[in-house]
């Protein structure tokens, strides 16, 4: 549902996708975004849609994802507080190449193609920052590619744990829970096959599971 547009250049300029403007720009494009809330399970938009918006996450997460015809599902990328999406189809006017859903009740803002466009033709230090989101789902796409050609099962749970997780206290930790059926749509393996190496990570020493937590010990880059 979108809220009134009550959004402050405050909370803009904690979005890493704005904080190179300055204050006007900011308070110009309090002035564009829709701020919405979203239930766990919605979809946000869908492969095939007309591009009309791109959205920016304040907090929870969703993920990215592609279905054939058959309804099998490829998760493409997890997404977090300060990401984007949705800037692809903005940039070459072509429609969604993926869904997004959400993991867990979401708050997105939304800006529109045209004011997008508009943003980015007058602030290159925008700009920039877009191109170097589309770089970094490049070269993760790169990664992902390689991974599957290239390791087997246990290399490609330990990559996406080291991806996934956080620094704590000292610790790289996976804080937010993955599903294990999310986990073998993102490596290309069977929900089975990864309950498998999961549970001969945390046998061998390389995960420790604490609750909805899994902290990553030294040694798990010898797993990938």
């Amino acid at each position: 549902m979108a809220l009134p547009a009550n959004v402050s250049t405050t909370l803009l300029r904690n979005v890493p996708l704005f904080a190179g403007l300055d204050e006007a720009h900011l308070g110009v494009l309090a002035h564009m975004i829709l701020r919405n809330r979203f239930a766990r399970g919605q979809t946000i938009i869908s492969a095939g849609d007309t591009t009309d918006s791109l959205y920016i996450v304040i907090s929870g997460r969703l993920k990215v994802l592609m279905r054939d015809e058959q309804g099998r599902e490829v998760i493409l990328a997890i997404l977090g507080s300060g990401e984007f999406f949705g800037e692809m189809g903005l940039l070459d006017d072509s429609p969604r190449s993926a869904s997004v859903l959400t993991l867990e009740p979401c708050e997105l803002l939304s800006i529109s193609k045209v004011d997008f466009k508009r943003c980015l033709a007058e602030n290159s230090d925008l700009s920039l920052t877009v191109m170097r989101g589309l770089v970094k789902r490049l070269r993760e796409a790169d990664q992902k590619i390689g991974s599957l050609a290239l390791m087997d099962v246990y290399g490609r749970v330990a990559r996406l744990l080291l991806q996934l997780a956080e620094d704590v206290n000292g610790e790289k930790v996976v804080v937010k829970k993955v599903s294990k059926q999310d986990i073998a749509k993102m490596i290309g393996a069977s929900r089975e096959m990864v309950s498998r190496v999961m549970k001969d990570l945390e046998l061998g020493g390389y995960i420790e599971v604490r609750g909805r937590s899994i902290v990553l010990r030294d040694n798990i880059l010898l797993a990938e």
